[in-house]
C-alpha cells in the first residue's frame, strides 16, 4: 500500500512522549491550526458542493453523507445538526455509516473495508439521480467511501468527495473532488486530528452555505429552525422580534398562530395574515428577504 501524507512523520512528532505537558499541547494546537489553513485552497470547492447541495434539495431530492471511522463520525455530526438548525427532514439528509449503528457504539474497523456493506446502504437510501451525497475519506482510499461513491455515481447522483489526501482515488472518483491536505499528524496516521478537524470545518461551511441558498438563514439567524426545546423556543420569539422589529410578546402571539414556524410568524409580526404569509413565502421559494423587500416597497 503507497504511503499516504497522513501516514509521514511530523516534525513535531520526534520527542513528543518526553515533552512537558503544555508543550505538547501547544504542537498539537499549531498541528489543528495549521489544519485548518489547508481549507482556504478548498474553498471554492466547498462552494461548489454547498451549491450541488441545496439544487439537490431545493428540487425534492436528498443531499446525503458518508463515510467510516472519524470521517464517518464528523459527516454525521453535521448531517444530525441539518434537522434543527434549518428544519430540513432527516430522510431529505440520510447518514450512509459504515457499520450502521453498532459501529457508533464501539467502532469497528473492518466494516471500512466492506464494500458490500456500502452497496447495501447506497440501496437502502435510496440514492438516484438528482441527489448529492458528501463522501469522506481522509486517505481518500476508504474501501467503503469509495464504493459508496461509485455506486452512487452508477445510479445518477452528484459525489463530492472529501480527502486529505492528494490525488488519491476518492478525489479522482468525485464529480466535484475537495482536497484538504492537511499532512502528516502529529501522532502519526491519527486522522481524527488535524485532518477530522478541517473536514468537520469544511463541512459547517458547506451546511451553512446550503441552508442560505435554501432560505433558511436570514442575516445570520436561523429563520428555519426547529423550536423543539425551551431554549430554541425562546431562540425563535428573540428571532422573530429581532427580524420583525416587533415586542416579545407580539413575536409569541406571531409564532402561535403559525405553529411555531419562523419565517412566517415574522410577516405575520408585522400585520400579515398568517396564510397570505405562506402563500408568499411559497411564491419565493422560502426566501424571506423576496417577500420583505417586497412588502416594504413605497405603497405597500
Amino acid at each position: 500500500m503507497a504511503l499516504r501524507s497522513t501516514e509521514d512523520r511530523h516534525p513535531a512528532s520526534d520527542g513528543l512522549h518526553a515533552r512537558p505537558g503544555v508543550a505538547v499541547l501547544q504542537d498539537l494546537l499549531a498541528a489543528q491550526s495549521a489544519g485548518l489553513r489547508a481549507l482556504e485552497p478548498a474553498l471554492e470547492a466547498i462552494g461548489r458542493a454547498a451549491e450541488a447541495g441545496a439544487q439537490s434539495l431545493r428540487a425534492g431530492g436528498r443531499m446525503a453523507y458518508a463515510g467510516a471511522g472519524s470521517s464517518g463520525l464528523m459527516a454525521l455530526a453535521d448531517c444530525l445538526e441539518l434537522a434543527g438548525t434549518f428544519g430540513l427532514s432527516p430522510d431529505r439528509t440520510p447518514m450512509l455509516f459504515a457499520g450502521g449503528v453498532s459501529a457508533l457504539l464501539h467502532m469497528i474497523g473492518s466494516v471500512e473495508d466492506d464494500t458490500g456493506l456500502a452497496y447495501t446502504d447506497v440501496e437502502r437510501s435510496g440514492m438516484a439521480a438528482g441527489d448529492t451525497v458528501l463522501v469522506l475519506s481522509a486517505s481518500g482510499r476508504t474501501p467503503y467511501a469509495l464504493a459508496v461513491a461509485s455506486e452512487a455515481r452508477r445510479r445518477g447522483a452528484t459525489v463530492v468527495g472529501i480527502a486529505n489526501v492528494p490525488d488519491s482515488p476518492l478525489l479522482e472518483a468525485a464529480d466535484i473532488p475537495i482536497l484538504i491536505d492537511t499532512g502528516p499528524e502529529v501522532i502519526s496516521g491519527s486522522t481524527r486530528m488535524a485532518a477530522a478537524t478541517a473536514q468537520k470545518v469544511a463541512l459547517n461551511m458547506l451546511s451553512v452555505l446550503v441552508g442560505i441558498r435554501l432560505g433558511h438563514v436570514h442575516d445570520g439567524y436561523m429563520v428555519n429552525l426547529a423550536a423543539d426545546n425551551e431554549k430554541l423556543a425562546d431562540r425563535a420569539a428573540r428571532i422573530v422580534a429581532a427580524v420583525a422589529g416587533v415586542s416579545r410578546a407580539r413575536a409569541d402571539a406571531a409564532l402561535a398562530a403559525t405553529g411555531g414556524a419562523v419565517k412566517p410568524a415574522i410577516l405575520v409580526a408585522q400585520g400579515m395574515p398568517p396564510d397570505r404569509a405562506l402563500e408568499a413565502l411559497n411564491e419565493t421559494g422560502g426566501h424571506l428577504a423576496a417577500v420583505l423587500k417586497t412588502k416594504n416597497q413605497p405603497g405597500d
